[in-house]
């Protein structure tokens, strides 16, 4: 990467409080995963399935290829692997993909039996813990975020995902290991949509008569390398919204299960600065991070994937 991109994700860490020194904090993104593996395991023990389970990341530790090999030292043959993003595309899941087969893939190696779990974008756990976070922050919101009870006017919510490159949406080359490659639309946008679909409507009927009446969506974080990316962007939407006269904005990410980069600088510091601009209250929920939904979404998959 340029030197200039290499310091501002330096900044952007340090904003958030990482530093790269000896006996520091893990990254949020490693330290919440480690704790929904730990959580899955747990909940399929205490229903009676002693299953292990490991966390492996594509860029950085534990690394993907090192938590195969640990898998193999320790027995294993069978594999169920979920990729925690719940709307598959090529450039998210798809990467975890490759780089876990790549890694099981070695000559003089024992065979692994993979399932890959690419997509869970309607698991309904996992709407209802999407939806329970939007409805505990949305009064919140109401409250100082410029709704008028004379007119009416309530804070709208503005669900976004991680932006991917516009050539990945218009053409995806399906995988097909020993055949030819089918050239498939990516079904991330209309996944990452339904999914704000759902938790908008699961959060309106939580929030009764104080649900939000309207709802937006956005594509956040787009990439500093060359070529276009899919939109609308955060930024473009904030400004529409304030120029409709909102003066507040409920912001959820629906892409991302955890604390990480993306939201804790990109959404609490970026975005937030920009809606300030703007003379908008940005508002978010809390992440999902440790919710004991989120652990039973997973823990669904896995019972569906590996009947007893």
């Amino acid at each position: 990467m340029p030197a200039e991109v290499v310091a501002e994700l330096q900044h952007r860490y340090a904003a958030i409080g990482l530093r790269d020194e000896p006996g520091a904090e893990p990254p949020p993104l490693t330290k919440w995963t480690i704790a929904q593996g730990r959580a899955l395991e747990a909940a399929l023990a205490k229903a009676g399935r002693s299953l292990p389970v490991y966390i492996a990341m594509r860029n950085w530790h534990p690394f993907i290829a090192d938590v195969v090999a640990q898998m193999r030292a320790d027995g294993i043959t069978r594999v169920l692997a979920i990729c925690l993003a719940p709307q598959n595309s090529r450039t998210s899941t798809g990467l975890y993909r490759r780089a876990l087969m790549a890694a099981a893939d070695q000559p003089d190696t024992q065979k692994l039996d993979i399932t890959f779990v690419d997509e869970w974008p309607e698991e309904p756990a996992l709407i209802e813990a999407f939806a329970r976070r939007l409805a505990d922050v949305y009064p919140k919101a109401c409250r100082e975020g410029g709704a008028d009870e004379n007119k009416g006017a309530k804070p709208p919510v503005l669900f976004t995902a991680h932006s991917v490159p516009c050539r990945t949406i218009i053409t995806a080359a399906s995988e097909h290991h020993g055949g030819p490659a089918e050239t498939t639309p990516d079904p991330y946008p209309g996944e990452a949509k339904r999914t704000a679909a759902m938790v908008f409507g699961e959060a309106a009927e939580l929030l009764g008569d104080a649900a939000p009446r309207e709802y937006f969506f956005a594509f956040q974080s787009q990439g500093v390398a060359g070529g276009p990316w899919i939109g609308p962007t955060v930024e473009d939407t904030l400004a529409a919204l304030a120029k409709q006269g909102h003066r507040g904005v409920v912001l959820q990410p629906i892409g991302f299960v955890c604390d990480h980069v993306e939201v804790l600088y990109d959404i609490d510091v970026a975005f937030t600065a920009t809606a300030r601009e703007l003379g908008l209250r940005l508002f978010r929920p809390e992440s999902l991070n440790d919710s004991p939904l989120l652990t039973e979404a997973l823990v669904d998959i896995v019972e569906r994937r590996l009947p007893r």
